[in-house]
């Protein structure tokens, strides 16, 4: 019988009993729980099933065998003995304030304690917190499991509001700090069996952790690479049934049906071995709603990280050219927060490449691309006339019909719907950023400073059977444009590809505030008149 698809199931028990698909990942807890105790973080964007992977940890060791029937884990050689678990869901938890977190986190542990039949009235969250998990050793002559779900919570839902909600994060990173760093104690880490930590990012782990040096950080260690999200063998596997059905209803051979999941929803990169995953999010939407669609993205929207690129007053173009080091991912603060980690955190860009030294960095797929770049399009460039706001939406169609007149004529009606005072003295970085995120908003396929042997192009515009390359100029000619690409053979990246190779040269001008000069043509005409 075919298993339910688990849109929004998050408890390992509904999910097993439900009959709901489950893609067996307790290859991995083993390798966690194996040793007689471990300490260990985990940070992976938000929708990617750190909530169930914490559910099924904590069946795990309260003894529910029952429940891994035929996974990977019950074939392992492990005692199946129960023992005491305090779970943490930091989304649970009033953060308003300092003092409501505290106090909220307090209430917390009386009412477990309670629930486990301990007194325990101490008043101090620290204290409190020390003496529940040593008081439940105790009594179970058990070591205890700490699980804790989304324990950034209380400092992301503060970022990018202003200063007050700044001052808010930064107090209740101490308090964090106060909570985590009872499991260093020497009484209470002796009490520990297991302790497994999760959020969104890693960007408070220095100063939120400092006390606790024995935690084991997993998020870039290979064998963990696919601890969350699909596989590609796990897609094909899992779901083939799904596949078969989706590909019959879109009308598209199976092949065609999987490069365009995997185009869409794959190339989610945490480790330096090249090895990729699925957004488990979307894939489970797709299927269940047989349509594609940005579902990953419409669950939240990157606020803050807007407002850092406007604060930072960022190239928009340079995200997916971004190169890191290691230790630019160890390095988080709330008080000194650096965009690039962060957009890596949260899932915006992956990791595309990794030479030894540095990490080359990119957007995972076209899911998050167009949705992120439509996102700052509509929040960056503050369009008077909000009816035009969807005229980028035809760009994809206008290039992919040669419709070019049309093309140029909607950049012109973006152009001079952008207010006087925003576009005004403007140079070609300006233009370049608007034209940049008006294609990639439309869906297009479209990559920016492509590098070529001899230098790097302005913009290429991709489909299946044809290539635009286009170079923009500001205050010049499309003619200079065009020798350009010409002289610099911008173009030979895509010889030999079997598509059809377009030129395109786009002059800006800033005292007209539009696009009024430009020209296109195919590779082999504009080669026959040099020649």
């Amino acid at each position: 019988m075919q298993k339910f698809l688990p849109v929004g199931i998050q408890d390992f028990k509904t999910m097993i009993e439900g009959n709901f698909l489950y893609i067996d990942k307790t290859g991995y807890i083993w390798e966690m729980v194996r040793p007689p105790q471990g300490f260990y973080f985990l940070a992976r964007p938000r929708r990617f099933g750190k909530s169930l992977l914490v559910s099924a940890l904590g069946y795990l060791f309260e003894g529910r065998r029952e429940l891994f029937g035929n996974l990977e884990i019950d074939k392992a050689d492990r005692e199946w003995k129960a023992h005491p678990v305090i779970k943490t869901d930091f989304s649970t938890i009033n953060m308003t304030s300092p003092e409501k977190l505290e106090q909220s986190l307090l209430s917390h542990i009386h009412r477990l304690a309670e629930k486990h039949g301990i007194k325990n009235s101490i008043q101090s969250l620290p204290d409190c917190f020390a003496a529940f998990i040593t008081r439940l050793a105790e009594k179970y002559n058990e070591p205890v499991v700490v699980l804790v779900d989304e324990y950034d919570k209380p400092l992301i839902d503060h970022l990018g509001k202003g200063e007050e909600h700044l001052s808010i994060a930064k107090e209740n990173r101490d308090i964090l700090k106060q909570f985590f760093g009872v499991l260093k104690g020497g009484d209470v880490s002796a009490a520990l069996r297991f302790v497994f930590i999760t959020g969104i990012s890693k960007f408070a782990r220095v100063s939120i952790f400092s006390d606790l040096n024995n935690l084991n950080d997993i998020s870039m260690q290979e064998k963990y690479d696919s601890v969350l999200g699909y596989t590609d063998e796990e897609l094909l596997y899992y779901f083939d049934m799904n596949i078969s059905e989706l590909s019959a209803k879109l009308d598209l051979s199976r092949e065609e049906l999987v490069r365009k999941i995997r185009s869409r929803y794959n190339g989610y990169r945490f480790t330096n071995r090249e090895s990729t995953v699925y957004n488990p999010f979307s894939v489970i939407k797709l299927f269940d709603s047989g349509e594609f669609g940005n579902y990953w993205f419409e669950t939240a929207t990157p606020s803050f990280l807007i407002n850092l690129i406007r604060e930072q007053e960022y190239p928009i173009a340079d995200i997916e050219h971004l190169e890191l080091s290691a230790e630019d991912f160890t390095v988080y603060e709330v008080d000194d927060l650096e965009l690039e980690p962060l957009l890596f955190q949260t899932g915006y860009i992956t990791i595309r490449n990794y030479d030894g030294i540095l990490y080359r960095l990119g957007y995972p797929n076209q899911e998050v691309k167009t949705s992120f770049l439509a996102y700052l399009y509509n929040h960056l460039i503050r369009s008077e006339d909000r009816r035009l706001r969807g005229i980028y939406k035809r760009l994809h169609t206008y290039l992919k019909e040669k419709k070019i007149g049309d093309f140029i004529n909607a950049v012109k009606s973006i152009l001079a719907s952008i207010p006087y005072t925003q576009i005004a003295n403007q140079g070609e970085d300006y233009y370049h950023t608007v034209f940049y995120l008006m294609l990639s908003a439309s869906g297009v396929s479209v990559h920016t400073e492509v590098l070529t042997s001899r230098g790097r192009t302005d913009i290429a515009v991709e489909f299946g059977d044809k290539v635009y390359v286009i170079e923009l100029k500001c205050n010049h000619s499309s003619e200079l444009a065009i020798r350009q690409i010409l002289k610099k053979k911008y173009y030979e990246k895509y010889l030999g590809s079997g598509r059809k190779i377009y030129l395109m040269g786009i002059n800006f001008d800033s005292h007209k505030r539009t696009a009024d000069d430009w020209q296109w043509g195919e590779l082999e005409e504009y080669l026959e008149r040099e020649a």
